[in-house]
């Protein structure tokens, strides 16, 4: 396995490879790090070149800069370094939204295209629960109760209380989002994106859209939407699961990607 870092002139991206054969690149969710592919890092590099990584102000990467930036050219710039020409890109959430954008910056690039839990540049958020959550982050005296506010929005979800969730998933969770805090990771300056909500049509790669059934509405519009205007686009569901789908249904979810991977 090689562990390395990417320069990006104003800073660095971390990353970790294994394995050899068709590039597949993974990018976390908001908040969390690289380690949340746990499962899939380990699984497929058997058989694909796999690489993860941790996107500026995230883990083990550089801090959001002053100046202006873009994740997607963040993306651009980690290909380049690995002599990628295309890959296969598989985000969540976060992860979701910069491959979103740099799919329309870089079709040519993309050599497939996996959106979980996704979330698009320029989407508006709606869901009471989550906008709820949000005020009480705003008025939060303390880190914690930060944390527990982004584990209740984004790992417990509005269908379900923290005790209905696997306590070891919640616990992985919690523990990245702690590991961005220690490293005083922060959004001084939002990065400049290319508002994908407006312009799903555009997305021309073989998709696959992934959501836990127990996401928030705001996401399952997000997927309705790429299915119904992003050609080649199937969109699957899995039961039991919420935000955080490949950390919940690890098996399910590798199993599908697998097929995906293969077709």
């Amino acid at each position: 396995m090689t562990v390395g870092t990417v320069a990006l002139g104003d800073g660095e991206l971390a990353y970790e490879e294994r394995g050899s054969g068709r590039p597949v690149v993974f990018l976390h969710a908001g908040a969390m790090t690289r380690a949340m592919w746990d499962p899939q890092f380990a699984r497929f590099a058997d058989r694909y070149r796999v690489i993860r990584y941790d996107g500026r102000g995230h883990g083990g990467s550089a801090r959001l800069p002053q100046t202006a930036f873009s994740h997607h050219e963040d993306t651009r710039k980690l290909l380049d370094a690995l002599d990628i020409d295309q890959a296969v890109l598989v985000g969540c959430s976060f992860g979701s939204r910069v491959f979103a954008d740099f799919a329309l910056a870089h079709p040519d690039r993309v050599g497939a295209l996996v959106l979980a839990s996704p979330g698009l540049s320029g989407m508006e958020f709606r869901d009471p629960y989550i906008l709820g959550l949000e005020r009480e982050m705003a008025s939060a005296t303390s880190r914690e109760q930060v944390v527990e506010c982004l584990l209740r929005s984004w790992v417990d979800g509005p269908h379900r209380s923290a005790d209905e969730v696997d306590p070891a998933v919640r616990e992985a969770c919690r523990s990245m989002v702690w590991e961005n805090i220690a490293r005083e990771h922060s959004a001084p300056v939002p990065a400049e994106e290319l508002r994908a909500v407006d312009r799903v049509a555009e997305i021309r790669a073989r998709t696959l859209v992934l959501t836990g059934e127990l996401d928030s509405s705001d996401i399952v519009r997000t997927a309705e939407l790429l299915d119904r205007e992003a050609p080649g686009t199937r969109w699957v569901r899995v039961p039991g699961a919420g935000h955080p789908v490949n950390l919940e249904q690890p098996d399910r979810f590798g199993d599908l990607l697998d097929e995906f991977l293969r077709g």
